[in-house]
């Protein structure tokens, strides 16, 4: 029985093996000893554990056995201290304002959590401290916001600030004159240009130079340190100003946590690019504007950026798989890409070839320029300034003058005479002394350029100034007295070889084409596509109608037309597209019958009727309103329906019966226009742009005219002024024909420093009317697009101009608009949005903004190209017609160019810094405080050794 149970017991036992090792594999056993293992050395593990931790709780308990007991008192002490929570008080109160206070604390207590209490809480958890750093900002912010309230800002924002900007336009401009002078470039341009202008900052400053502080990042932090520390020992007590700890934290998290990371994003020209494409947002990209940035920029980087997206947007649009009227959409925008291309590489190819050439220069060399004729160049305030140029070079100015002379005394007498004959029609009693004072006023003219006495003298013959002599002295003076002179002097300068003839084939007559935006873009293989075109001037010149057309007897008054668009397409025409709008027309007979027909006209067509019958019609301009341009990829279904609405509304108001019988001569325009037949454009496209120009200015009056009548109150004020103005053009006159001929400087008022080497509000003209917003604009304007170096007559024009615009807008309530819109800026509710701005900026949903990545290459470049093209595009043209386009181009792309370089911007932002400090603070002397904080600058020292030495040669 034993061993059958034995045999029974390993029989089972090694079935069970056998299963084992069948069912877990031969390495169970080594897997099964492991578990073994490691379950007995656990357990002693935990053993040895929880014995060591009983023993040093033992341990622990007979050494505190034998310390002596504490005292009862000390320890009910120090429970109560523990348990009694000490209340919090902060006064929140900080402007007097809850709009800014409640932001403004939300802004503090994000600066303390994200710069302080994350590293301090690590060290102790007493906040004491944290209450104390936060009660004295609190306290600097309540003395700041007091002095702040105390300031009037309304000089500040008016003059100071745009002083500022504009002086520094006026350093980037002189260091941009001087980097252009210099022949031997041989560090990297920017390098150049950045010395260049630091070294007209201290010629212009003469005692300050921040190039240190805006080039080294050790001396600008050192810069912000000692401006925070003054700061704190303006705005804090005393106590808490002499506690160095508390100062040092606050000196610290405002210089480097607060005023660098600001100034950092405020003179990165990138962020720049992105903040002007946003603050002229709400205006649509402009195509021409957009094509000529393409032609002139000098950054192949910037071209390149923009065909990488062309290509970009191509490999889109051929990857779409359309069908029906959108493919017609998606060929054209291909198209308009395809250009696109085009002009890159070619302007990308002519930078890389170094073959890239004055336009102006081509233009006069090969292209056949477009002839503007000489009424037409006297009426222009641009063109004229050329022409004055060019008259005054050739010893001739006297001719001109006198013939601008006379146009202002006509207009005047005119008035005058008409003012007398309504006051005998009034039965008013007519002042005595009229006729003497226009007589007065003649005399003046003979006196100053047809007299013996005249210095220069007009050149016409003896006989005729002989015969005006005697006419002034027996009769009555009329407007036309000067009349035949007048003639014999317009005559001369357009055929004299000198002067007209001479002019156009003048460098001064290629730049007046290019101011007008005139000059044909010219071919670089040496010749030009088609002859150049003249434009006559005549109103009705380009009108192709004939004399059967205009007495047939289908424009009869009982004649009814209607017409409307009933459906628009886009053609495509040798690679040309463009939109085609399907006129219905219906006309009906006096007898009843009925014609109808369609004809088919594109936007450039009715451009070119509508400027036809606003010339013949001038009445007609403030009424009929033609569609403006749109700019690229203007093909959209939307964008040609919405044009088709406006171009019916402008055909219905045109065929309105009314409008008909206001201009019964308009019907053979209108019905040649509509007719059955290809329509035959007036005027060609350089005719049309002349047009753009010179109407503006036939639809007003003379400029010279202008300038004198002035609706004067009174004849003898009106007079008066007359004269006062012969005589300062008589020495002006003088001056200039002294000037060009003697070679004499003309008077200026004699200063120590040369005007360029001083702020710009230091030449701000004192017979200008002492408004705020005219001496601002003049000041912009002159800095902005260089109106020193343009004619005196042309920069006194624009100021009479710019005078008048603000007058006729604001009347004299201009100041107190001015006060009021500053007020409003400095509102609560305004101060409070710009906290809640700054506060959303630096801590978008209450988290601490993380540094953005700098931005890829290509996208700053296209960045750069769309802010260009929206500067150039919120241009009005009629900032071009008084000043010209090539100027306004040009100085909106220096003020452009002025942003691109980091270290000039934050120049800007540190003199604005200074500005500001010196308004907040004047009783204290910031301006000295601020030469030394920058006397660091070894060029100071270097200009102070070169005007030693020039002061001791002398």
């Amino acid at each position: 029985m034993f061993a059958e149970a034995s045999l029974s017991i390993w029989g089972w036992g090694g079935l069970g093996v056998v299963l084992f090792l069948v069912t877990f594999g031969p390495f169970a056993i080594f897997y099964l000893a492991f578990y073994i293992f490691c379950f007995i050395g656990g357990g002693f593990a935990v053993t040895l554990l929880y014995g060591k931790i009983n023993s040093e709780k033992h341990l622990e308990k007979c050494e505190h056995s034998y310390l002596p007991p504490t005292q009862i008192g000390i320890l009910k002490t120090l429970d109560e201290m523990k348990l009694e929570l000490k209340p919090i008080k902060i006064d929140r109160r900080l402007t007097g304002s809850s709009f800014i206070d409640e932001p403004l604390q939300q802004v503090i207590q994000f600066a303390l959590r994200d710069y302080i209490q994350y590293w301090y809480y690590t060290l102790s958890e007493d906040e004491s401290f944290l209450l104390e750093i936060r009660q004295t900002l609190q306290n600097a912010l309540v003395q700041f916001s007091t002095r702040s309230k105390e300031v009037d800002w309304q000089p500040y924002f008016t003059t100071r600030l745009v002083d500022d900007f504009a002086t520094h336009l006026r350093v980037f401009r002189k260091a941009q004159d001087r980097l252009a002078d210099r022949e031997d470039k041989q560090r990297d341009i920017t390098e150049e240009l950045v010395d260049s202008f630091f070294e007209a900052e201290v010629e212009m400053e003469r005692k300050i130079c921040r190039d240190v502080v805006c080039t080294s990042h050790k001396d600008e932090e050192g810069f912000l340190r000692d401006l925070c520390e003054l700061l704190l020992y303006l705005l804090l007590p005393p106590g808490d100003f002499h506690n160095k700890n508390m100062r040092y934290f606050l000196r610290e998290v405002l210089a480097r946590g607060v005023l660098l990371p600001l100034i950092n994003q405020l003179s990165d020209p990138d962020y720049i690019n992105q903040f002007v494409i946003w603050m002229i947002r709400d205006t649509s990209c402009n195509y021409e504007a957009f094509m000529n940035i393409l032609k002139l920029t000098d950054k192949p980087a910037e071209l390149e950026a923009v065909k990488d997206k062309v290509l970009e947007e191509l490999q889109y649009l051929r990857s779409l798989d359309t069908a029906g009227d959108d493919i017609n959409v998606i060929k054209n925008q291909i198209n308009s890409l395809l250009f696109v291309k085009k002009v890159c590489e070619t302007r990308i190819q002519r930078l890389h070839s170094g073959k890239e050439v004055d336009a102006l220069k081509l233009a006069a060399n090969f292209g056949k320029l477009c002839v503007i004729p000489l009424d037409h160049i006297l009426v222009h305030n641009i063109a004229l300034q050329f022409f004055m140029d060019f008259m005054q070079a050739a010893g001739a100015q006297a001719e001109l003058f006198f013939w601008l002379t006379v146009e202002g005394y006509r207009v005047t007498a005119q008035q005058q005479l008409e003012a007398m004959l309504g006051w005998q029609k009034d039965g008013k009693k007519q002042p005595s002394a009229t006729k003497g004072l226009l007589k007065a006023a003649a005399l003046g003219v003979f006196e100053q350029y047809l007299s013996e006495k005249a210095s220069p003298r007009v050149q016409v013959d003896e006989a005729s100034v002989t015969k005006l002599w005697e006419k002034l002295q027996k009769d009555d003076p009329t407007p036309e007295i000067f009349d035949e002179i007048q003639r014999k002097v317009y005559d001369m300068m357009l055929r004299d070889e000198r002067f007209y003839p001479s002019f156009k084939q003048s460098p001064l007559y290629v730049r007046m084409l290019a101011e007008l935006d005139m000059l044909k873009e010219p071919s670089y293989r040496g010749s030009d596509d088609g002859d150049g075109e003249s434009f006559n001037g005549s109103p009705t010149g380009s009108i192709n109608l004939s004399l059967d057309d205009l007495s047939n007897s289908c424009h009869d008054e009982t004649m009814h037309l209607h017409a409307f668009i009933s459906d628009t397409g886009v053609c495509n025409d040798h690679g040309k597209t463009y939109a085609l709008y399907a006129i219905t027309v219906f006309r009906r007979s006096q007898d009843g019958s009925e014609d109808c027909w369609k004809t088919y006209r594109r936007y450039s067509d009715f451009h070119d009727f509508h400027m036809r019958i606003t010339e013949q019609f001038e009445n007609l301009a403030s009424i009929l309103k033609l569609p403006g341009k749109k700019t690229f990829n203007n093909m959209d279904r939307d964008f040609l329906e919405k044009r088709k609405k406006d171009l019916n509304a402008y055909l219905q108001l045109l065929l309105n019966p009314e409008m008909v019988k206001a201009c019964p001569t308009l019907i053979p325009y209108v019905y040649d226009f509509l007719e059955n037949k290809a329509y035959s454009k007036g005027k060609g496209e350089f005719a049309r742009k002349i047009d753009t120009f010179v109407n503006p200015l036939r639809s007003s009056m003379r400029n010279m005219s202008n300038a004198v009548k002035a609706l004067p109150d009174s004849l003898a004020e009106g007079m008066t002024k007359v004269s006062d103005n012969m005589g300062r053009m008589s020495e002006r006159l003088g001056q200039d024909f002294k000037q060009s001929i003697l070679k004499v400087p003309p008077l200026l008022p004699k200063t120590e420093i040369d005007p360029e080497h001083c702020r710009v509000s230091a030449q701000l003209d004192d017979n200008v009317d002492d408004n705020i917003p005219l001496r601002v604009m003049l000041l912009l304007m002159d800095e902005v697009f260089d109106l020193k170096e343009k004619n005196q007559w042309l920069r006194r024009n624009i100021k009479n101009l710019l005078q008048q615009l603000i007058r006729a807008t604001y009347g004299d309530t201009i100041n107190r608009k001015i006060v009021d819109h500053v007020d409003y800026l400095t509102s609560p509710e305004q101060v409070a949005d710009y906290v809640k701005k700054f506060r959303d900026s630096y801590w978008p949903n209450g988290i601490l903004a993380e540094s953005p990545p700098r931005r890829d290459k290509n996208i700053r470049m296209r960045t750069r190209v769309a802010a260009k093209t929206s500067l150039l595009g919120i241009m009005p043209d009629e900032l071009k017609h008084i000043i010209g386009a090539d100027t306004t181009r040009k100085g909106i792309l220096r003020v452009f160019d002025m942003f691109q370089y980091q270290p000039m911007n934050r120049r800007l932002v540190y003199v604005f810094l200074e500005g500001f400090l010196e308004t907040m603070f004047p009783q204290y002397k910031f301006p000295e405080l601020f030469v030394k904080l920058h006397s660091r600058s070894p060029r100071i020292h270097r200009f102070s050794q070169k005007v030693k030495s020039s002061s001791l040669k002398r």
